[in-house]
């Protein structure tokens, strides 16, 4: 019989979250672990291997695991390294994938997180039967996944699709990534506080609930809060964030013609404060072809699950081209 559960591991430069979960999409146990614990990358490794191997002996799942998937930053998917990611302590190539195999005896796949968001959607969520649509992941950076044709786009190194690190304002804001004017800058959490602030110095004879608030302190959040209770200026760092994004996508649109963009992550919990503008500046700037027919709709994965269940989709693929390669 079909082992039933996949083992899904979501990798952050805080927490690695790991859970057993079925064809359903249901997490049934799951726990974590503090990333940075182990300075030695080996060591994170066996952890790893210790609390997973409780979890799935606590719930009757030994020897029903039939893959594992894994989201982490900077992670290939050809190769199953991750490298030089910025918010890990271990640096240099990280060949995690052949590790995990190792420790486990399970087949093993890894992607990056906001690909793996966009299987996991693909797979348990709002973008279930879709064969063409696009990942947006709104949190401290902005992350994307491209679905055509029922694939994901990894292109020649595995390293595509990285529409935040496309540049929607030249000459723009900086960028951790070295550019300057990338999407990232404007439509993350971060830029929405860099908004803030921006907007804060550009009217200083309007009054705003976050003046109140020392700049070092502001979150998006507090954007969002003052926002919700009528001050005008948060209320425009909404206005400009939904039409940079809107913008972005009609443009995004153009390269992939999905069926719809999929917009996950802590921003996406604004509602129509972000997609109203959204939409309204995507219909303006799409392709008239594009126009009415592209949906951008809300991630459907439940977000306590969210990063284990994106992970976990990618394990059903690990197990299905290993049983592939076993009858070949």
């Amino acid at each position: 019989m079909t082992k039933p559960y996949v083992l899904g591991i979501d990798i952050g430069g805080t927490n690695t979250v790991f859970g057993i979960v079925d064809a359903r999409g249901s997490v049934i146990a799951s726990g974590a672990i503090k990333t940075a614990k182990h300075p030695v990358f080996e060591d994170y490794i066996d952890e790893i291997y210790v609390e997973a191997t409780k979890l799935i002996e606590a719930n009757d799942a030994v020897g029903k695991i039939g893959g594992i998937g894994v989201g982490a930053p900077n992670a290939n998917y050809y190769t199953g390294k991750i490298i030089d990611a910025a918010n890990l302590i271990w640096k240099g190539e990280l060949d995690i994938a052949a590790q995990l195999e190792a420790k486990f005896g399970i087949p093993v796949a890894i992607t990056n997180d906001a690909n793996a968001a966009a299987i996991g959607e693909m797979t348990y969520g709002a973008a279930r039967g879709m064969r063409d649509f696009i990942m947006i992941t709104l949190g401290t950076g902005v992350g994307s996944g491209v679905v055509a044709n029922g694939q994901m786009i990894y292109g020649a190194d595995g390293l595509a699709g990285e529409l935040g690190h496309c540049i929607v304002r030249r000459g723009g804001r900086p960028c951790g990534c070295g550019r300057c004017g990338c999407l990232e800058t404007y439509t993350s959490a971060t830029g929405v506080k860099r908004s803030a602030l921006e907007f804060l110095e550009a009217s200083p004879n309007v009054p705003s609930l976050l003046r109140n608030i020392p700049s070092a302190d502001l979150t998006s959040k507090d954007v969002y809060d003052a926002a919700i209770q009528g001050d005008e200026i948060a209320k425009n760092v909404f206005e400009f964030t939904g039409r940079v994004l809107g913008e972005s996508l009609a443009d995004f649109a153009a390269f992939s013609s999905p069926e719809a963009f999929v917009i996950f992550g802590g921003l996406a919990k604004s509602g129509e404060m972000l997609f109203k503008p959204m939409r309204e500046a995507f219909d303006k700037n799409a392709l008239s072809f594009h126009r009415g027919k592209v949906k951008i709709l809300s991630s459907e994965l439940k977000e306590a699950d969210a990063a284990v269940l994106g992970a976990s989709a990618l394990g059903w693929d690990a197990m299905r081209l290993a049983d592939t390669n076993n009858t070949l």
